[in-house]
């Protein structure tokens, strides 16, 4: 089969509860958009490997012999790749040409820089028959993003951009990688989401404060006897009974995880019953501990929630992500999207002097190619 020429589309995700959990060995409830990144891989001839992002109207060239990191943050998820590779499978690849497109916003919280890892790895995969399954494919990605970017985070991103179905969620319970899918069907609400457009880099940002604060608050837990693997494990009143042993920080990050593993189990009982307006509650309250708890939201996140909360048509909405910036995600009535859309973003941009961004989308298929 002649394997020259590979087009591989990668999307991103959305997550509808279970932020920051995937570190912490619970559960997570994301599915993959219906945007994408569209990657077109073919053989080359030269002595070196050229890609093209059409999105960012940036070219670099690779040598396979220099593979140290770069200042251009997109060239190091490439880097990173050919080095987990080329490096830890002692494999041999071809020289390619890639062009990357597609309409997946950069820097929204919805794992554009996953989609890119997950989907590059793909294309060279096939470009040079290595035969990666689903696991190595995943494994590889994680390495990136953990290794060579230094974003000590968790699995989720990569799993959903990888093994997501149209219309549906998945519940991954992320101490095994374990998962169903969940069928998700919305009748006439739809998910918008909203990109602050405050610039942010998860991996210049507290985001690896809180994997070291989750692991302080485990420490803590087990040196007063108890024997867990995850914050995950513990209940909420054994956690309290432990308050006095650590800094107001650390209990709340710990809080917030157990709170947000239990809204996350909830969420997928009111989505079998297709109660919508419990599980926009639970976003709201997902937030709220996001904002109060982990502090990792922003005032203009905040200001985005605050603002749809006397919307009757808005069920329920969040910020999503890694925090620090990015988007909220709303359930919004299709009939009051627009009318909303134009009211927030013009008050947005007079209070920060900032462009909201609005992003609709819906639950998308995962990672896909066509040889």
């Amino acid at each position: 089969m002649n394997k020259s020429y590979i087009t591989v589309k990668s999307p991103g995700r959305v997550n509808i509860i279970g932020e920051h959990i995937d570190y912490n060995g619970g559960y997570v409830l994301p599915g993959a958009t219906d945007l994408f990144i569209k990657l077109t891989f073919s053989e080359s001839q030269e002595k070196f490997s050229e890609i093209y992002s059409e999105v960012i109207d940036k070219k670099c060239k690779i040598n396979f012999d220099n593979l140290l990191k770069r200042e251009a943050k997109w060239e190091n998820y490439l880097i990173g790749s050919l080095v987990s590779i080329l490096k830890k499978r002692k494999v041999e690849l071809k020289n390619f040409k890639c062009s990357i497109e597609g309409n997946l916003p950069i820097g929204s919280g919805i794992s554009s820089s996953s989609s890119l890892i997950c989907g590059f790895v793909r294309g060279l995969d096939i470009l040079n028959n290595l035969q990666f399954d689903t696991s190595e494919l995943l494994s590889i990605s994680k390495e990136v993003e953990y290794d060579f970017i230094g974003l000590k985070g968790g699995i989720m991103d990569q799993f959903t951009i990888i093994n997501s179905k149209k219309n549906n969620l998945i519940l991954l319970n992320t101490k095994d990688n374990t998962s169903q899918y969940i069928k998700s069907e919305l009748g006439d609400y739809k998910i918008l989401l909203l990109n602050t457009n405050k610039k942010h880099d998860l991996s210049e940002s507290s985001y690896n404060d809180r994997v070291k604060e989750c692991n302080e608050a485990l420490d803590i837990i087990n040196n007063s006897g108890h024997k867990i693997n995850y914050l995950t494990e513990m209940k909420v009143e054994k956690l309290v009974q432990l308050k006095n042993l650590m800094p107001e920080n650390i209990f709340n990050r710990a809080l917030y995880v157990i709170e947000e593993n239990i809204r996350t189990i909830q969420s997928v009982q009111y989505l079998k019953n297709s109660d919508l307006v419990s599980l926009g509650e639970l976003m709201y309250l997902s937030h709220e501990g996001l904002k109060n708890l982990y502090e990792v939201s922003c005032n203009e996140l905040d200001y985005l929630v605050d603002k749809t909360i006397t919307h009757k048509e808005i069920l329920g909405a969040r910020m999503m992500g890694g925090g620090f910036g990015g988007c909220t995600i709303n359930l919004i009535h299709s009939d009051f999207i627009d009318s909303f859309v134009s009211d927030i973003s013009n008050d947005y941009s007079k209070k920060f002097s900032l462009n909201l961004s609005p992003i609709l989308t819906s639950l998308g298929e995962g990672l896909r190619y066509n040889l």
